[in-house]
Parts: C-alpha cells; structure tokens; sequence
C-alpha cells in the first residue's frame, strides 16, 4: 500500500504546485497584475512555524518534533528552511544493533528546504500546501535513563547515515489572530538512498499526522 502510495502523492504535490505557481494571484484592479515574484510594497512578509509530527518508522510510533519559516510573498508563497527530529525511544533490533552488546536506539533527523503555497490566506478557514526537500539522517545512540540531576545523557552514535528526503503535505489552516494560525494537516516522508542496518527506504517512508503553529506576519 505505501509503494502505491508514494508515487500517486508525490506526483499530485508536483501537480498542485506546478499549476498553482503558473498562476498570477488576481488583480486588485482591472489594469494592474499581482504576480508572485513582483510583489507590491506591504505584501510581503514572514513566519515561523513550530510543529508536531505523527508518524511510523520501522512500524513503531514515531513523534517528530520541528519548525519551519522563511519569507513570505503576496500573502501566499512561503520560502523558507525546515528542521524535524524524532524525541521518542525507538529500540534498534538485537539483529541491526551496531554493538551487539549495547542497548541502542534510533536516531532520525530531518533538514532542508520549505516552500508553502497558501489559497485565499485571508479567509478565516483556508488550505495551504506545502513541500519538503532536503537530507535526513538515522543513527543509533545509547539512551540513558533520567538521572536525579534531571540531566539528559546522549552516549555517543554509531551507524550514521545520510538520505535524501522528499515531503509534500497539506494542510487546513485557521486564522486565529491577524499573528497566529492553527494548521493540522497530513503529509507524506519519502526517503531515497537509506543504508542504516535495518533501515531501509520503505521502513523509513511513511505518512504523518500534523499539528501546527504559525506565527508571523502573514
């Protein structure tokens, strides 16, 4: 089903997105155009954006945690740099530990570029679409426990590996104050040239859950 998937979400992303950017935003007036990449003075702007992520790797629970902003054109072209990373304890198999002996678990990490096309952005309940591209990296780490000093300890890494990641999503976004939006949404992880020890592309792909936080000047 996830092989189905992938290239049915991908290919509709590119579409959406092709389509959207070919289009000139209306005009404020029968003898002026408002174009993406010519804004006006006042219409542009920018966000950031801190979110949480719903998702599966090697079929356990996955909770990513990152944020995301840039510059924001015309009141619907985002341009921007994103960050993502796994805080759950996800055990590394006995048969994929890089040391046998050790009790390892999986690291993931994601960074890369962020575009967000946003429809009718003024409108109280609107739709935003939105595109990650970028490298990601697994490795395995000893995760130790809490101590009294409340002192988290991170012992080391092994197996690091590098991957290209591709991410398109989208989302329903709410207006909450003229700074501040509330946008859950779904997307799709799809993740080429994985060599981790029992991490293998389809293990890492999948989709997410995600809820959203925008601040800004929209």
């Amino acid at each position: 089903m996830k092989n189905q998937l992938k290239p049915i979400l991908l290919v509709v992303c590119v579409l959406v997105c092709a389509s959207l950017a070919a289009q000139d935003i209306p005009a404020t007036n029968s003898n002026q155009i408002q174009s993406l990449f010519q804004p006006r003075p006042g219409d542009c702007g920018g966000y950031g954006a801190i979110t949480n992520k719903f998702t599966y790797i090697d079929g356990h629970y996955a909770n990513l945690v990152g944020f995301y902003g840039g510059f924001y054109a015309n009141h619907s072209l985002l341009i921007g740099i994103s960050a993502a990373a796994l805080t759950n304890d996800i055990k590394v198999p006995f048969e994929h530990r890089a040391e046998p002996l050790e009790n390892l678990s999986y690291m993931y990490g994601q960074v890369g570029m962020m575009t967000e096309y946003v429809v009718a952005s003024n409108k109280a309940v609107h739709v935003a679409f939105n595109l990650f591209t970028g490298g990601g990296f697994t490795m395995q780490y000893e995760r130790d426990d809490w101590h009294n000093d409340n002192e988290f300890d991170w012992d080391g890494d092994r197996d690091e590996d590098w991957f290209f990641v591709v991410e398109p999503g989208v989302q329903v976004e709410v207006n909450l104050l003229k700074w501040m939006r509330f946008s859950p949404g779904v997307s799709y992880r799809s993740v080429v040239n994985s060599n981790a020890l029992g991490l293998s592309d389809s293990k890492l792909s999948d989709i997410s859950y995600n809820v959203t936080l925008k601040f800004g000047k929209f």
